[in-house]
């Protein structure tokens, strides 16, 4: 049968991301009736069981992998995907599974004995017993789980599995020699197998395992939970969407700094303020970087402001992909106006006089400064770089997509970040360098 229902969701990008109850709880009130009574008089022919409940990245992914990452948010699901995905498992007789969590603690309070853990989640045909004392699991079909720390790696020299399910890695005190100790272990069986479920971290063993053929990823956003409750998710977003710790925390991105980088995240996060925290400004900019195709590149356009506090403030990230000429320069000239700006500096490399015309075509009174750059992007970006690192530019706000460009910008003059062309990095550059290094501009924009 099929639900139909279900189309009313708004986003249907994030409804593929919820599970079946959770698309049904977003229903309006007389469709959920209307579907739970559907169910009520079929129950015989469904097993409304983890599959019920689980949202797809919590459901072990399709193909032939050795290594199945769930990188997800805070509460997203992931102790519970793992207890659900052992039970499975431990069905089948005689199976040895090795639970690996970031200490001996957690292990017992966190993977087995917590709110989503072993015991919690186990069927009631096939409760395991637990022996606290020796961190052992025994299933009625004999059926084994030995529970192992990453703070003891030697623990898991020797011992052999079919199976193990390792939860939180990136807290494990000795990620590598855990992991290596465990896989050199993990040739039991016909298809030995490793689930890992954990919130990301910049760290080695994270980065080696995702560039893996042998591994597949599934994951999620916390606010994907719709189960939790709104007032929590509603304050964690809040507080943190758009921040390194945020995309980290609750998006489950992996957050890496480039080596040799201009800017690292913790530069990023260090140079961070809240827009309300601002002094007023004595002059605005808005940096254009033009692309090169309709289709190709982004047009970035980025706004940024000198305080009276002699602090150059990135302000607005109003860039925008896939415009003609005439679009680009709608938005270029909606952001002069919003930001009340006194100059656009444009980079004229791309499209010589054709960038200034066609900025004026829009609006023949817009101060435009055309600059060309005689430097490639990184090179260009050193003294703005600079600026950030002695505190005297800061962030007003998060910018994600401007952060991860900036990030990719490298002192050798390369660029190693998202996308083929840092185009709002370099309209930020140009905006800042105008601010910090430049002259004294024309008066401001305003709409009568």
């Amino acid at each position: 049968m099929a639900i139909s229902g279900f189309a009313l969701l708004d986003d249907a990008e994030r409804a593929a991301r919820l599970s079946l109850v959770e698309r049904i709880a977003l229903l309006p009130p007389r469709e959920r009736r209307k579907l739970l009574v559907w169910f009520r008089d079929r129950l015989d022919e469904f097993a409304l069981g983890w599959i019920f409940w689980a949202r797809p990245g919590q459901l072990p992914p399709p193909g032939d992998w050795r290594t199945w990452l769930l990188m997800a948010g805070r509460s997203y699901g992931k102790t519970r995907a793992g207890a659900e995905w052992v039970h499975h498992l431990a069905e089948e007789e005689g199976r040895r599974i090795a639970p690996v969590g970031p200490t001996d603690d957690e292990v017992r309070d966190v993977m087995v004995e917590g709110a989503s853990g072993l015991l919690t989640c186990a069927p009631p045909d096939m409760y395991p017993k637990w022996e606290r004392s020796n961190g052992l699991l025994t299933w009625p079909n004999g059926s084994q789980a030995f529970a192992y720390s990453g703070a003891n790696p030697e623990g898991l020299r020797g011992p052999e599995h079919d199976y193990a399910w390792c939860d939180e890695l990136a807290k494990w005190a000795y990620p590598d020699a855990t992991w290596d100790n465990l896989t050199f272990g993990l040739r039991r069986g016909r298809y030995p197998r490793a689930l890992v479920t954990t919130t990301p971290r910049p760290l080695t063993l994270l980065r080696r395992l995702a560039a893996r053929r042998d591994v597949t990823m599934t994951g999620g956003r916390t606010t994907d939970n719709v189960l939790l409750a709104k007032s929590y998710v509603d304050h964690m977003v809040e507080l943190y969407s758009g921040t390194r710790i945020g995309r980290q925390e609750l998006d489950g991105l992996l957050i890496e700094d480039v080596e040799g980088a201009l800017w690292t995240r913790d530069m990023v996060e260090a140079g961070r303020v809240e827009k309300r925290d601002c002094p007023s400004f004595s002059r605005v900019v808005v940096g254009v970087d033009p692309p090169a195709s309709a289709d190709g590149d982004a047009c970035g356009i980025v706004v940024c402001g000198l305080g009276d506090d002699g602090i150059g403030y990135v302000l607005d990230d109003r860039s925008v992909r896939g415009l003609p000429p005439e679009g680009w320069a709608r938005e270029v000239v909606r952001a002069a106006e919003i930001w009340e700006a006194d100059l656009v500096v444009a980079e004229t490399n791309q499209g010589g006089e054709m960038v200034t015309s066609v900025l004026r075509s829009v609006d023949c009174a817009l101060p435009v400064r055309a600059v060309k750059a005689r430097y490639g992007k990184g090179k260009r970006a050193e003294p703005v770089s600079a600026s950030f690192a002695r505190g005297k530019a800061k962030f007003a706000g998060a910018f994600p997509e401007l952060e991860d460009e900036l990030c990719g910008l490298t002192s050798g003059g390369g660029y190693e970040g998202p996308g083929r062309s840092p185009d709002r990095a370099d309209a930020m550059v140009w905006a800042m360098a105008e601010l910090l290094l430049g002259e004294r501009a024309e008066p401001r924009i305003r709409r009568l």
